[in-house]
């Protein structure tokens, strides 16, 4: 999150990509497109395929709530085997050739219980029907058909203690006792639990190590919490750990890393210019098959040859797309393909290697026409303390890139970033006119080290400054009109939104803020049990409520909502347990104590942002006509 930006004068650079100010000859202007084909569930979507190559299954709607599919390959009908109509399926996965898990909270609590059914919708069970905990998958075991090793803070709730659970009895046992500051668990290729990572002396992070399960845990490496080692799995032998590891330097780059004498043996793959953030492999050949990064553009680096060969085969049949293998069967000659695409959601694919045949099983969202949807392009701009900021515009199309009402949308996180693709809420916002300015302001993730720490308690300072940085290339191109500009964003963004009306009153027409923070003070005395391992490192990165006092009031919206003279939209989910929603109504009750009306909209059975359909449905509807409104736009109202 962020705040206080001074308008100075900024040094800006050029669009990285040609064509923002006029449209092409060939693009005509989109036809205005019904809000809930935007923001409806997808037909079908999430899918997988069982151990044995023989079934399909993916999560498609039930009574407005994804609900999970079974269907025999080459079969004509799936058969549902789950009835939600309470809570949409959060995940699910195959157990073994017979089962299926998932994941459901209640009401947004995030407190997710475990459940099993059979893939005929018989024998449906919850493991873990227990008040207040949440449970997470630390293995699958897809190799144990019988069994999963599980997390849960039963015990704790701010610890998550390891369980190995028979999933035909519904037998627990507790692996081993987290002491509180276990923060992750990591088993081997045979399941057994043998490294785990922890906190230690409240900011430094620890790698804990053991040969066998009858072992104690030892600590064989401790770093600043600025520096880590994050292992991915251990290597086919069991012996040493593939891990992504920043020690040492900016970017974090893929390394085999060995337990036994806490030293990097050797560099697989880096980049010069942002982390690498992900490492696959084949679990029947036991080999690395990609290393993923991300640039303007996510990215891959192959470490085998049958594995490029597969993409390649798909990528010349599907030109224009990204492709993902998601899913496969244990004898891996069967795959999932997920395509997409900035403009469309995609589709899901099929491929039988013993025929090569690659056949087209959905389209996400078959009624969106992905020709009548916005580009989005890669766009960097120079920060006014000379930071390089990369992000991404999103045009109207086939109208001319001039004195465009425009909407800001700073991430959520913030420690996180913004990538290409297709984004619903983005080609909404497009599709009624308005261009959408996304930018990964300092702190993002991905970007290395040194740009990560150079947010550390910048909130509503460079950070915030960065948005506004970006605003204002936005005017001196041309592309704005300064005299229509929204910003916009949920959870962090929220928090950007409140602090862009506050600090930068005279920038901003309006806002909208979406579960977002006003209270830094409030926030971080309200944290979920289970962060409080990482609470001094907040401390650190966003301000210590005690040392750091003035500095937070300073950075905290709810105490400058006397400042903020344009129009504020605010909406949350009662159940948010990340933001609570006092964060919300503080600011409210500080508006309106002022005598200005803000636009509240409370859902009572949501948390931390919506995603029940209609719920949806609803925010973006009074989003749609609260910034038509503020924003004087005409070709939004037609």
């Amino acid at each position: 999150m962020k705040k206080f930006p001074l308008l100075i004068a900024v040094t800006m650079a050029v669009l990285l990509v040609a064509g923002c100010t006029l449209p092409s000859k060939q693009e005509k202007q989109a036809p205005r497109i019904a809000l809930e084909d935007f923001f409806k569930n997808p037909e079908k979507a999430g899918f997988q395929i069982s151990p044995d190559g023989k079934h399909f299954s993916y999560r498609a709607p039930y009574e407005k709530r994804m609900n999970i599919y079974v269907k025999a390959i080459g079969a004509d009908s799936a058969t549902q085997i789950t009835f939600e109509t309470d809570r949409d399926i959060a995940g699910y996965f195959w157990a073994n050739e017979n089962r299926i898990l998932y994941l459901k909270d209640d009401g947004g609590n995030e407190n997710y219980k475990l459940y099993g059914v059979n893939i005929d919708g018989t024998e449906a069970v919850c493991f873990t029907d227990f008040e207040n905990v949440r449970t997470g998958i630390i293995d699958d075991l897809r190799d144990i058909p019988e069994e999963v090793i599980i997390s849960m803070n039963k015990r704790n709730p701010q610890a998550f203690d390891p369980y190995r659970l028979n999933i035909i009895s519904g037998e627990m046992e507790m692996l081993y006792e987290n002491p509180g500051n276990i923060t992750g668990w990591i088993t081997d290729h045979n399941g057994k639990l043998r490294a785990a990572l922890a906190i230690t002396d409240m900011v430094n992070q620890s790698l804990l190590y053991r040969e066998k399960e009858s072992d104690e845990f030892k600590n064989i490496l401790t770093t600043s919490f600025k520096e880590s080692l994050t292992p991915f799995f251990f290597t086919f032998d069991n012996k040493m750990l593939y891990a992504a590891s920043n020690i040492g330097r900016d970017k974090a780059e893929i390394v085999i890393f060995d337990p036994v004498t806490a030293e990097e043996k050797e560099v697989l793959f880096g980049h010069p210019d942002v982390d690498v953030s992900s490492l696959s492999y084949s679990r029947k050949r036991k080999v690395l098959t990609t290393a993923n990064y991300t640039t303007d553009m996510r990215e891959r680096h192959f470490f085998d040859e049958k594995s490029k060969e597969l993409y390649e085969r798909v990528e010349k049949e599907l030109p224009g797309y990204e492709v993902f293998f998601v899913s496969t069967n244990k004898n891996e000659d069967k795959f999932l393909v997920r395509t997409y695409s900035d403009r469309s959601l995609g589709a899901y694919y099929f491929l039988d290697t013993q025929t090569d045949k690659l056949t087209h099983l959905t389209d996400i969202s078959p009624w969106l026409n992905e020709d009548q949807m916005a580009k989005m392009k890669p766009i960097k701009y120079t920060s006014r303390d000379g930071m390089t900021i990369h992000g991404y515009l999103t045009l109207p199309l086939g109208v001319e890139a001039k004195n465009l009402p425009l909407v800001v949308n700073p991430h959520g996180g913030p420690w996180a970033r913004d990538q290409w693709g297709f984004n619903p809420e983005v080609q909404f916002l497009a599709n009624r006119g308005y261009a959408v300015l996304q930018m990964n302001f300092r702190g993002s993730t991905g970007y290395g080290r040194a740009f990560w720490e150079s947010s550390f308690k910048q909130w509503g300072r460079s950070m915030q400054n960065d948005i506004t940085d970006g605003v204002n290339w936005m005017i001196d191109q041309g592309i704005a009109d300064k005299d229509r500009i929204a910003i916009y964003g949920g959870s962090y963004g929220g928090y950007a939104t409140l602090a862009g009306l506050a600090f930068t009153p005279d920038l901003y027409k309006c806002g909208v803020d979406y579960v977002g923070v006003s209270n830094l003070f409030t926030f971080m005395n309200t944290i979920p049990p289970y962060w409080e391992p990482y609470k001094q490192m907040l401390y650190e990165m966003v301000g210590h409520p005690v040392k750091d006092s003035l500095m937070l009031a300073e950075a905290s919206p709810v105490f400058h909502a006397d400042k903020i003279t344009a129009a504020l939209f605010v909406a949350q989910g009662a159940n948010d347990p990340r933001v609570k929603k006092d964060e919300s109504d503080q600011m409210v009750a500080a508006m309106k104590e002022r005598g200005v009306e803000v636009k509240y909209m409370v859902k009572d059975n949501e948390g931390h942002g919506f995603r029940n359909e209609e719920n949806r449905f609803d925010f973006y509807n009074a989003m749609e006509k609260f910034l038509a409104k503020q924003l004087d736009n005409q070709a939004e109202e037609e």
